[in-house]
């Protein structure tokens, strides 16, 4: 059996929400794999895993620009959020960002690191330098470009930094031949949906298949537990991956402005409004540090241990 230490047990109450004494058990009850116990806690209705799991993990920026028909957003990471305050910083994902905008490869980290500064070098090396400079580890992480051929690309910024610059960016790709006042106050709302309720994908058949499988796992754990015949526990079953579909797909949940009218009626009523059609065809929603594993660190006690003063017990 592993060796379950405090700070697994505590790794897992902070990213399920669960008690201290139900993660300890998860942990033992999946020899200490942490995915394992986020399942088995989910499992039994002991957490909120899901829903936490978007939790920030790392410091630095998103950023977005967007030009008519065209949208771009980057992620660039560093160690601590006094960085994402700096102007050198800030300035680095403002340029990097409007060269993402300008290149049809903007999505590709790779090929945009490859692209020429305003100030000089390449996206790389301007990168390099800010690392030497401002002392921090610091990475271009993800980038992703939209454009459509006719209508508007819309963004959102949450929890903006500077203009531009955020916690959470989110682009909407609206295709219509509406005028651009009605695409834009479409696109706001949609995108302000977004932020809050983190779509997995646009359309119910876009979603992660390995995501759903994982789903259906747990459904019909949770549904054996039930003691109901088995035709009654497939139908459990199906009705729990039929919600979780219209749960995590952009155009089938419900609008966060009222709680019941699905996007995709929100849509059309739009495109009603303004007289002509209006397709919601794509979007990206970059949330900082999603996905990262953060190292928990006592600021107090590494200052102390640089300073070369005890501290207190």
């Amino acid at each position: 059996m592993a060796d379950i230490t405090a700070a697994m047990v505590k790794d897992l109450r902070d990213k399920s929400g669960a008690g201290m004494m139900d993660c300890k058990k998860a942990l033992n009850e999946t020899g200490g794999d942490m995915d394992a116990a986020l399942d088995w806690l989910r499992t039994k209705g002991l957490a909120a895993a899901q829903k936490k799991s978007s939790r920030t993990a790392a410091e630095g920026l998103v950023g977005v620009a967007v030009a008519g028909t065209k949208g771009a957003v980057v992620e660039v990471n560093s160690e601590t959020d006094f960085v994402a305050k700096n102007d050198q910083f800030q300035q680095f994902v403002r340029d990097v960002v409007q060269i993402a905008l300008a290149s049809p490869n903007g999505g590709d980290i790779e090929a945009l690191k490859g692209e020429a500064m305003p100030s000089g070098g390449t996206v790389a090396d301007v990168l390099t330098n800010n690392v030497a400079t401002i002392g921090e580890h610091q990475t271009l992480r993800r980038a992703k470009r939209l454009e459509v051929s006719k209508g508007a690309i819309v963004s959102y910024v949450h929890n903006q930094q500077a203009p531009g610059l955020g916690k959470i960016g989110v682009l909407v790709a609206l295709e219509s031949e509406a005028n651009d006042e009605a695409l834009q106050a479409l696109g706001k709302q949609l995108a302000m949906h977004i932020a809050a309720a983190f779509p997995k994908a646009l359309n119910e058949d876009d979603l992660d298949e390995a995501e759903i499988e994982r789903e259906r796992a747990i459904a019909t754990e949770k549904a054996g537990e039930s003691g109901k015949p088995a035709d009654i526990i497939a139908k459990m079953v199906e009705g729990s991956i039929a919600k979780y579909r219209k749960e995590h797909a952009l155009v089938s949940q419900l609008f966060v402005m009222d709680g019941k009218t699905k996007i995709s009626d929100v849509v059309a009523k739009a495109g009603k409004d303004a007289g002509a059609e209006i397709k919601l065809v794509d979007y990206v929603r970059f949330q900082l540090g999603e996905g990262i594993e953060k190292e928990a660190s006592d600021f107090a006690a590494e200052v102390a241990a640089a300073s070369g003063v005890p501290q207190k017990q």
